[in-house]
């Protein structure tokens, strides 16, 4: 079983889904020990036109995005503070530094590369949502590259160039081909699409299906990008972060 994850850094939500995710394959792995599960985490930019750094109160900067109030989008990040801190999670709105995550992405590449992609993937989205730490310094991904395991050269080799650069877009693409309309988006074989943060036991079911179904069949290579049975989640104020 595969399951591709398109997941933006910058994207709380997605963070959440993250740990989700990984409580849903700990109860399916205890019920299903002999069944293999690859997770691949892909490359989605909620907003690819972002500067190196938006200025601004990160609050207003949120009203702005969702024509909410201030009160109104105060209230989505209290709301989501308390969801992450459900999830294990200590979201930092106070000192997340919005931005480009393009060059993020193309590190992700390197640590899938490497079978360090979901280690990679941890790491920044620690240093975004918790840590402060911005997306576009290329000295600070640098570091956070080697403490996720990957080589310190070969780390700045990547982002002194354009490595990667159209693995990201190709894999954004792909997102629009399948229908994904928020992130995180999960697609589970090529079969079945959840979007998303949904709760532990609602991925649970989707993975038992699709483990059960293929059991019983056999999928073709990759599947159809029109054939994924799509389980929609709610909007940005409660799971997913529109695009």
């Amino acid at each position: 079983m595969r399951i591709d994850v398109w997941s933006d850094i910058a994207c709380p939500w997605c963070y959440v889904g993250k740990r989700h995710l990984e409580s849903a394959l700990a109860q399916f792995g205890e019920a299903q020990p002999d069944a293999e599960v690859e997770v691949v985490f892909r490359s989605f930019e909620l907003d690819p036109q972002a500067p190196a750094e938006r200025e601004g109160d990160y609050v207003q900067m949120l009203a702005s995005k969702y024509r909410a109030s201030h009160d109104k989008a105060q209230a989505m990040l209290d709301q989501m503070t308390m969801t992450g801190f459900e999830a294990g999670l200590d979201l930092r709105f106070d000192k997340v530094r919005p931005g480009s995550t393009f060059d993020a992405h193309r590190l992700l590449h390197l640590g899938r590369a490497r079978g360090l992609g979901a280690e990679v993937k941890e790491r920044l989205m620690r240093a975004y949502l918790t840590e402060g730490v911005l997306m576009s310094d290329l000295d600070e991904l640098r570091r956070l590259g080697v403490e996720a395991g990957l080589d310190d050269d070969e780390v700045s080799a990547v982002l002194s160039a354009d490595t990667y650069g159209e693995d990201v877009r190709t894999e954004e693409e792909t997102a629009y081909e399948l229908g994904c309309s928020g992130v995180p988006f999960f697609v589970v074989d090529r079969a079945y699409a959840i979007n998303g943060a949904q709760p532990a036991e609602r991925i649970l079911e989707v993975l038992q299906t699709a483990h059960a179904e293929a059991r019983q069949t056999v999928p073709s290579a990759a599947g159809p990008a029109d054939s994924a049975h799509h389980e929609h989640g709610p909007d940005c104020s409660g799971g997913t972060c529109a695009i």
